[in-house]
């Protein structure tokens, strides 16, 4: 079963996410994420707020940066998302962009190590357990939560490169990939991640979200080629029209193994609360919820 997302950009002010959040609970979007980008808004603060002011959506964070985060803090901000509201938190931990991360004084030699040690901690700290461990970022000394979750939840991956798509299936429970990966993008970097579960031994379901740019409405196209332009990415990314279009291009990515598609807009959107409805009430409906044979085969396997 495949679902449906929009991205609330940091990059929109803090104060109109109330009203994004409320038209996504109300008109039915199945998921609203966050973005933790530097140097804009929290993930967890938004995140919290967005849960407060609904009461169905599920939300996510792709992602939070492991540089800037101590393990154990996040541990208990995650643990206190999952306790007051059960069943509607998805995180994405990841290791940042690399730039913000020297901004910060928080850039490390070994990315892919951090990001190894942080998600072993961070699952076991979440899973109730008692850590102790000295890695070569990742140190706790007889660490466990008060409260952790009364369930023991999915903590995903954002992955790039083969390396970190090998990781994310060997220690994280999902991945998270970015909006440069067309269908065929997305079917490879389902091989590496499996090659990762073959090497962890993982038999569990490994959840695959995958972002997709989306514009609609007037000079919809022209905004999507200007953005991917001034990014240096392919200019064919993403899509632009109407539902149905982007209904076309989100089954695309299902039958590809995505399990959630998330629309990203572009940074000039100008009706975001629009283009929300637009997903909830026109592109959802049109969006087969049964993935191909291999989306289902990887779902079963993991």
């Amino acid at each position: 079963m495949t679902t449906l997302g929009v991205v609330f950009r940091p990059q929109l002010p803090p104060e109109r996410l109330r009203s994004v959040a409320k038209i996504a609970d109300d008109s039915g979007l199945a998921e609203l994420w966050l973005w933790e980008d530097c140097f804009c808004e929290s993930g967890i603060a938004s995140a919290a707020a967005a849960l407060a002011w609904t009461e169905r959506v599920t939300v996510g964070v792709g992602l939070l940066p492991v540089p800037l985060r101590n393990v154990a803090m996040t541990a208990m901000e995650a643990a206190t998302l999952y306790r007051l509201f059960p069943d509607r938190v998805t995180l994405a931990v990841g290791h940042g962009v690399q730039r913000w991360m020297g901004q910060t004084g928080a850039r490390v030699d070994s990315p892919v190590t951090l990001l190894r040690e942080y998600l072993v901690a961070l699952r076991a700290l979440l899973r109730g357990e008692r850590v102790t461990t000295n890695g070569r970022y990742v140190t706790l000394d007889d660490v466990a939560l008060e409260w952790p979750p009364s369930y023991v939840p999915q903590i995903l991956s954002g992955a790039t490169g083969p390396h970190t798509l090998r990781l994310s299936g060997e220690a994280a429970d999902g991945s998270v990939l970015d909006s440069i990966n067309p269908p065929d993008g997305v079917r490879q970097a389902i091989k590496l991640i499996d090659e990762g579960r073959a090497r962890g031994g993982r038999t569990d379901r490994h959840r695959i979200v995958v972002y997709l740019y989306a514009a609609t409405g007037d000079g919809a196209q022209d905004r999507l080629r200007a953005m991917l332009a001034g990014r240096g990415e392919n200019t064919d990314l993403g899509v632009a029209g109407d539902a149905r279009a982007i209904a076309a291009a989100v089954r695309e990515l299902a039958d590809a193994g995505a399990d959630t598609v998330v629309l990203v807009p572009t940074p000039d959107e100008p009706d975001i609360e629009g283009l929300v409805r637009l997903a909830a009430e026109e592109v959802q409906p049109l969006v087969v919820t049964t993935v191909s044979s291999s989306g289902v085969d990887h779902a079963a396997s993991g």
